[in-house]
């Protein structure tokens, strides 16, 4: 809150937070004098209402999110520079950044959000449980944060916002909102890791690293029903588990309407777009370590780089760079 007061500073008032939108600094305190002001202010509940608020502003109640922890933040070339660039980059993708909200596992993170003046939120954690650390993948802590990251996000369908959620490994080269269907008629839209070809076909292999959800009850149940097997799926990600629930037919009971995203536009390193005319983000998974994708996505880069001086007809025969580090990467 750049400017603002904490309203415990102002007994009897029972809501938590107010963001003055002008008049008054954070180190006004009288409250008689701020509450003079209520009528040019906005309510909210707490932190994150006020961050996914803002975020989502004049975009369709829909926020775009992304989790961080210091392992993706920290370095001379990070994940999170990696992922910003992309941005900067791409296609009719720096007005996203308005949309952004960055969610921080840990207080390094949150510092180097509020640093890049982005829209940050600090998601605490139990006592003793620390998600700082790079988390190999499929390791415990890894499971662990990534039922973490279910909850978190269960939550924010819960406050009545939609969203695309990110992985901070995938590249964003084009803007994907004309790509993504935003009639109501449609409450899922995930990419995956194999595109088989129909885009309702429930036997492709789904990803959670990107997808825009809708906020409504049927949604809402799905979350719910999802984290609830995080006690009883010991060993498995939540990726996993998803995939079983649609496979016994949560997704059709649910009356869910889940469109499933063509590699074509949404690729990634375990299939690569084969137009680089049409790919709208660009996906590092089938990679087991930060410091390889971090190799590979900047080989992205470069292709990327690469593609956007090439003549029509060069831009038709593009093959992007092989994904060397990544494919190392599962010998370590």
């Amino acid at each position: 809150m750049a400017n603002g007061m904490g309203i415990g500073d102002c007994s009897g008032v029972g809501v938590s937070r107010i963001s003055i939108a002008y008049g008054m600094g954070v180190g006004d305190s009288n409250c008689s004098h701020s509450l003079r002001y209520l009528n040019k202010t906005t309510i909210y509940r707490d932190d994150l209402e006020e961050a996914l608020a803002k975020a989502a502003e004049n975009n369709n109640n829909t926020v775009i999110i992304a989790i961080v922890n210091k392992a993706y933040v920290e370095g001379e070339k990070s994940m999170l520079d990696i992922f910003l660039e992309g941005f900067w980059l791409g296609d009719d993708t720096r007005p996203l950044m308005n949309h952004l909200l960055l969610v921080a596992v840990d207080q390094l993170a949150f510092e180097r959000c509020q640093f890049l003046r982005l829209y940050c939120y600090r998601l605490k954690t139990a006592a003793g449980v620390e998600f700082s650390s790079e988390k190999v993948y499929m390791s415990d802590e890894f499971i662990r944060m990534m039922w973490r990251r279910t909850l978190f996000l269960g939550n924010v369908l819960k406050r009545g916002y939609n969203f695309i959620f990110t992985d901070t490994d995938v590249m964003w080269l084009r803007n994907p909102f004309p790509m993504l269907r935003t009639n109501e008629s449609i409450d899922l839209q995930i990419s995956t890791d194999k595109f088989n070809g129909d885009q309702w076909s429930q036997s492709n292999r789904i990803n959670t690293g990107f997808y825009m959800i809708r906020s409504n009850k049927k949604t809402v149940a799905l979350f719910d029903k999802w984290y609830s097997r995080k006690d009883s799926s010991t060993g498995m990600k939540e990726q996993d588990v998803l995939i079983n629930l649609m496979d016994d037919g949560v997704f059709t009971n649910l009356g869910l309407s889940v469109r499933f995203l063509d590699t074509l536009y949404f690729s990634g390193f375990c299939e690569d777009s084969k137009d680089v005319r049409r790919v709208t983000t660009f996906h590092a998974n089938c990679c087991r370590s930060i410091s390889a994708k971090v190799a590979d996505l900047t080989v992205v880069i470069h292709d990327w780089k690469r593609f956007k001086i090439l003549s029509a007809n060069e831009a038709a025969t593009f093959r992007w760079s092989s994904h060397t580090a990544c494919g190392n990467s599962w010998k370590q």
